[in-house]
């Protein structure tokens, strides 16, 4: 019996590491080239509360976009009280910039996604070729935004969007932000997310270039208004709707944001890991199983086994240690770190059952002061 769980758990890595869209393969990504034309009309829209912190370094990085085409930014200060706004209008550039002052939430939105929309309602969205979808604490190269219209043009992409680079200099960030970047390649291979024969559709927010014809064709964010996992919502209602997406890493644009301590890193993962499992306790189950076979099970039974069993379990152990490699170089992290992943896994593992039980007890997706506890996953 011991044997063949081992033999199962190494055929488990087996198949991800050959047939699951090479998820581990940490690519593609988008490089500055040249502009194929100069015609597209950018807008940026940015949703900001209580970004006094970031703003003005992610806002002076939009401004100062090399983007020969027509080209605007739109902030929308949900209700900030530490001064967002006044620090957005002080900037240079103001030309470009329009600040919005956010109305009320109403009932049956997430806060961002009714900033979002307020932000799409502006003559210079209304009148844009693509929509920029960015975070108030992403720092953008001046080359970006003109490299991800190249790409939308010259492959006629709907939704462009990348995985920026994520803050990861803190103690608690080096040993479990790669892990963050993993598991999502893992749950969206970026491979069968640009593939439209496969279902499987995925984004992430902190960029993602919209077509506005394809945001037009899924009602904007109206259908997704209560998502707090809003980023592949909107990539699955694209998707649904014929629309061609992609999905890579940035090296043009990377986070703002600090994650000081561990306990920082654990309350964005319980925020929505709940919401990402349908808020189903037999899915969470599900996911605990699934976690302990691919994660926890090599490492007893390499310990403890022996034998065949100890040779699979072990064998398996290094094949999860050399599929986080690519992830590691990215991060410039050590290689040791790829034996690691089990107590990483762990730890995301604790944060979702966290997740359920906040949600449980009516706490649900709190964020900026806002909690959502009983937002519908779909």
């Amino acid at each position: 019996m011991i044997i063949f769980l081992a033999a199962v758990c190494c055929a488990a890595w087996l198949y991800l590491l050959a047939l699951h869209g090479r998820f581990w393969n940490s690519g593609p990504v988008l490089r500055e080239g040249k502009m194929l034309s100069a015609d597209a009309k950018v807008a940026v829209v940015v949703p900001a509360r209580d970004e006094a912190e970031n703003i003005g370094h992610s806002l002076s990085s939009l401004l100062a976009q090399e983007y020969p085409g027509e080209f605007s930014v739109i902030l929308v200060d949900d209700n900030s009280t530490d001064g967002t706004a006044e620090i957005a209008a002080s900037l240079l550039n103001q030309e470009r910039l329009t600040i919005i002052s956010g109305q009320p939430l109403p009932a049956g939105w997430s806060g961002k996604l009714w900033a979002v929309h307020q932000g799409l309602m502006q003559p210079e969205a209304q009148n844009a070729d693509y929509i920029l979808l960015t975070d108030a604490d992403i720092e953008h190269a001046s080359a970006h935004v003109a490299t991800l219209v190249r790409e939308a043009e010259a492959s006629g992409r709907d939704l462009v969007s990348e995985m920026v680079h994520l803050h990861c200099s803190a103690p608690a960030e080096r040993a479990l932000i790669p892990a963050f970047i993993f598991f999502f390649q893992m749950l969206y291979p970026f491979a069968w997310v640009a593939d439209p024969r496969r279902t499987v559709a995925g984004a992430a927010g902190g960029t993602m270039l919209v077509r506005r014809t394809a945001l037009e064709r899924v009602d904007g964010v109206r259908r997704i208004r209560h998502h707090l996992i809003d980023d592949c919502a909107l990539a699955r209602q694209i998707k649904s709707s014929g629309g061609k997406i992609w999905l890579g890493h940035a090296e043009l644009a990377r986070s703002l944001r600090v994650y000081a301590d561990w306990r920082e890193i654990w309350n964005m993962i319980a925020r929505t890991a709940y919401v990402q499992l349908g808020h189903s306790p037999l899915t969470l189950l599900g996911c605990i199983a699934g976690m302990g076979l691919l994660y926890v099970a090599p490492v007893l039974l390499t310990l403890l086994g022996h034998g065949l069993t100890r040779v699979f379990a072990s064998a398996t152990w290094l094949m999860m240690a050399i599929a986080f490699q690519p992830t590691l170089r990215r991060y410039g992290r050590s290689p040791l770190w790829g034996g690691a992943l089990p107590g990483v896994a762990m730890f995301y593992l604790g944060a979702t059952v966290a997740s359920a039980f906040r949600h449980h007890m009516g706490r649900g997706g709190g964020w900026k002061n806002r909690t959502y506890p009983e937002a519908p996953s779909h």
